[in-house]
C-alpha cells in the first residue's frame, strides 16, 4: 500500500496475518543487543510482503466510507493489474470482477450479520478477476478471506483481507465447484449463473449510465438434428454452436445456457447499433461453420432477440421475456436472422391482462370459486339427454361468473391446465357420487394427456370402482390429439382400461385423418360445431356431416353434433344417422342443483 520501510506502523500484511513485527531496538539488555547480529535471519524468515507473494497472496485494507482501498505493495506482482490506480477504489476493483460473479464478493462481504464489535465479521469467497480490464480474455481465480467490521447501524464501515490466486491443483480438487457455476455439455455458464451475471451487469450498467446488451440466440430445427441422427449428434451441435459463439465474444462478454437450445449472451457498454452488429456477428459465424460431429459434419442456423439494457428492462427477469419475445419474432420473419425488442403497448397490455388473469384463476383454485355446470347431450332416438358435458365456471371474488373461454387458453399458456383439470375432475367426481344415474363428459388439456399424475388422481377418487368410471367419458380436442398420437394412444388406452370412454372433440377443426381416428380407437367422435353452425345453407358441411356419420359407424363410434341452434338443424342430422345432438336450441347450460329429475336413489 506504498508504505516505505521507514515507516514505524504496523502494514496491512502484519495486521492481517500476524499482527505487528516485534520492536527488539528498545531494550538496554546488552546480551539482547549481542543477539541482535543473528535479527536479520529472523527478520528474513518473518518478511511478510515476501511470504505473501511466495504464496501468491496479498492484502488490502478497504475504506467502506470513502470507497478507498489500500494495497500491499505486492499487489502489483500477485494480480497483474494492467492499470493498478483502477484497484485503487472498491468500485474500480469491482469493475474487474468476472459478471457471473460481480454479486459474490458484495454479498459475501457486505451482505452479512454485524458480527463481533471488535473482531467484526469473517468472510471467504471466491471469484474471477480480469486484470486486463473487463475486455480482456485473460482472467485468474482469486480467494478473498478476511472480515468486516459494521457501525452500531449496521453499516460496514471497513473490511481488511487477504487474497490469494488460486492454482491448477487447488481448482482440481474444486472440480466440483466449478461445476456448479458451468453448463456440463457446453462449458459455458448454467442458467443459473447467467442469470445472477445478467442481473450484476444490469446494476452496472445503471450505476455508470453505460447501456448494455441481451442476445437470446436459439439454435434451430434441433428436433431434426435428434430424429434423424440421434440425441448423442443433437448434444454435439449444441456444444458445437457454443463454441462458435464463444470465439466471436469481445473480452469482458459473457455467454451461458439458458435452456437445452437457446444460449444468453450479455454484452457489456454495447447500444442498439452495436449489439444489431453482435448478433449478425455470431449469425453469421455459426451458419459459416461446420460442426464435426461423430455422425457427419453438420451445418446449424441460430435466431437472436436482443433488447438494450437498463433502458428497456431493469431486471434479469424482464431482460429474458423481453429477449425472448424479440426472439419470437426473429422466429417468425425467417429461419436465421435478429430481431431487437420493441415495445409494443398491446403486448404488454395483453401481458399484463394474462398475469391478471392467473392470478384470478390461482385465487379461485385456492378459495374453491371453480364451479361447473352442465350441457345436455341428447339422443336422437330417444330425445333425452343421456350424457352432460360439464363446463366449467369461473367466479369472481365480486360474485361475477365467467366462462371457462375467457380464461382457459391463459391457464394453458402458463402451465396452469393441471391444477383446472384436477379440480375439474374432483368437482365432476362430486356429481357422480351425488347421481348415481347420471353420466358426465368432460374436457382435459394437453398438459393433462401427459400428467400421470391426473390418472392416479382419477383412480384414487373413484378408488378403482367403475361404477363411476363406466359414468365418465373423456374428451380430448382434435388439436391435442394429433400432437403427439402415440402418447395420445396410450392415455386413450388408459382411460379404457380404468373403464372411462373416450371422445375426439372438435373434430374436423383440425387436420386428423380417418386412419388416425382408428389408432386412437376413441368411443365418440364430436363434430366441430363450424360444420354444424349453417348446415342447412352449406351443401358442403352437409357432405362432410354424411361422410363422417358413415365412417364413424363402420369404425363403431358413436357421433355428435355441436352447436345445434334451430329444429332444421335438428331435422337434418336426424337423417343422417348422428348419435346426439348438442347446442343452444336444447336450452342454456344450468347448475346441476336445477336437474328437473332428482337422480338420487
Amino acid at each position: 500500500m506504498g508504505s516505505s520501510q521507514n515507516d514505524q506502523s504496523p502494514n496491512v500484511a502484519q495486521q492481517a496475518v500476524g499482527g505487528p513485527t516485534a520492536d527488539v531496538t528498545q531494550t538496554g539488555d546488552q546480551s539482547a543487543t549481542a543477539d541482535v547480529i543473528d535479527l536479520p535471519i529472523v527478520a528474513e524468515a518473518f518478511d511478510l510482503v515476501g511470504i505473501l507473494s511466495a504464496v501468491e497472496e496479498t492484502a488490502y485494507k478497504w475504506d467502506l466510507n470513502t470507497d478507498d482501498i489500500e494495497w500491499e505493495q505486492n499487489v502489483d506482482a500477485v494480480l497483474g493489474v494492467s492499470n493498478p490506480d483502477v484497484i485503487l477504489t472498491g468500485r474500480g476493483y469491482q469493475s474487474l470482477i468476472a459478471p457471473e460473479h460481480l454479486s459474490r464478493r458484495h454479498d459475501a462481504i457486505v451482505d452479512q450479520d454485524s458480527g463481533d464489535a471488535i473482531s467484526g465479521a469473517p468472510f471467504r469467497v471466491q471469484y474471477r478477476l480480469t486484470p486486463g480490464g473487463k475486455r480482456s480474455s485473460e482472467s485468474i481465480w482469486l480467494e478473498d478471506h478476511g472480515r468486516c467490521w459494521f457501525d452500531e447501524d449496521g453499516k460496514p464501515t471497513r473490511a481488511r483481507g487477504v487474497i490469494r490466486v488460486i492454482n491448477d491443483r487447488y481448482w482440481e480438487e474444486q472440480r466440483l465447484l466449478h461445476y456448479n457455476d458451468h453448463d456440463e455439455l457446453t462449458g459455458q455458464l448454467n442458467r443459473v449463473r447467467l442469470n445472477d451475471a445478467l442481473g450484476a451487469v444490469i446494476q452496472r450498467a445503471a450505476r455508470t449510465q453505460q447501456s448494455c446488451s441481451f442476445l437470446v440466440a436459439s439454435l434451430n430445427n434441433l428436433a431434426v438434428f435428434n430424429s434423424n441422427f440421434g440425441f448423442d449428434v443433437g448434444d454435439e451441435v449444441i456444444a458445437g454452436v457454443a463454441r462458435t459463439i464463444k470465439s466471436k465474444l469481445r473480452g469482458g462478454d459473457t455467454v451461458g445456457r439458458y435452456s437445452s437450445n437457446k444460449f444468453g449472451i450479455i454484452l457489456s457498454d454495447c447500444g442498439p447499433g452495436a449489439m444489431r452488429i453482435a448478433a449478425e456477428r455470431f449469425i453469421s459465424a455459426v451458419r459459416a461453420n461446420t460442426i464435426e460431429t461423430s455422425a457427419c459434419p453438420l451445418s446449424a442456423t441460430i435466431s437472436i432477440g436482443g433488447v438494450v439494457l437498463p433502458a428497456q428492462a431493469d431486471t434479469a427477469n424482464e431482460a429474458l421475456s423481453c429477449a425472448l419475445q424479440a426472439l419470437d419474432q426473429a422466429k417468425q420473419r425467417r429461419i436465421d436472422c435478429f430481431m431487437p425488442y420493441e415495445p409494443s403497448p398491446t403486448r404488454e397490455t395483453a401481458r399484463q391482462r394474462n398475469i391478471a388473469i392467473a392470478d384470478e384463476i390461482t385465487s379461485a383454485l385456492d378459495e374453491n370459486r371453480m364451479h361447473l355446470v352442465l350441457q345436455p347431450i341428447i339422443s336422437t332416438e330417444t330425445g333425452k339427454a343421456d350424457l352432460y358435458e360439464c363446463l366449467l365456471r369461473m367466479e369472481k371474488p365480486d360474485g361475477t361468473v365467467v366462462s371457462a373461454g375467457e380464461f382457459i387458453e391463459v391457464a394453458e399458456q402458463l402451465g396452469l391446465s393441471r391444477m383446472v383439470d384436477r379440480r375439474t375432475l374432483e368437482l365432476s367426481m362430486d356429481l357422480l357420487r351425488k347421481y348415481p344415474d347420471i353420466k358426465l363428459a368432460l374436457n382435459v388439456s394437453a398438459l393433462t394427456t401427459s400428467d400421470h399424475e391426473w390418472l392416479v388422481a382419477l383412480h384414487k377418487l373413484t378408488g378403482g370402482k367403475r361404477e363411476f368410471t363406466n359414468r365418465l367419458m373423456i374428451e380430448i380436442t382434435e388439436t391435442v390429439a394429433i400432437h403427439d398420437l402415440d402418447q395420445t394412444v396410450a392415455f386413450v388406452d388408459t382411460l379404457k382400461d380404468l373403464g372411462c370412454r373416450v371422445a375426439i372433440d372438435d373434430f374436423g377443426a383440425g387436420y386428423t385423418s380417418f386412419k388416425n381416428l382408428k389408432i386412437l380407437n376413441v368411443d365418440m367422435v364430436k363434430i366441430d360445431g363450424t360444420f354444424v353452425k349453417n348446415l342447412v345453407e352449406e351443401t358442403s358441411d352437409q357432405v362432410f356431416i354424411r361422410t363422417m356419420v358413415d365412417i364413424a359407424r363402420e369404425f363403431n363410434m358413436e357421433t355428435v353434433a355441436e352447436w345445434v341452434g334451430d329444429q332444421e338443424t335438428v331435422d337434418f342430422l336426424k337423417k343422417t344417422g348422428i348419435t346426439y345432438l348438442q347446442g343452444f336450441h336444447f336450452g342454456m347450460p344450468f347448475k346441476p342443483s336445477e336437474l328437473t329429475e332428482p337422480l338420487d336413489k
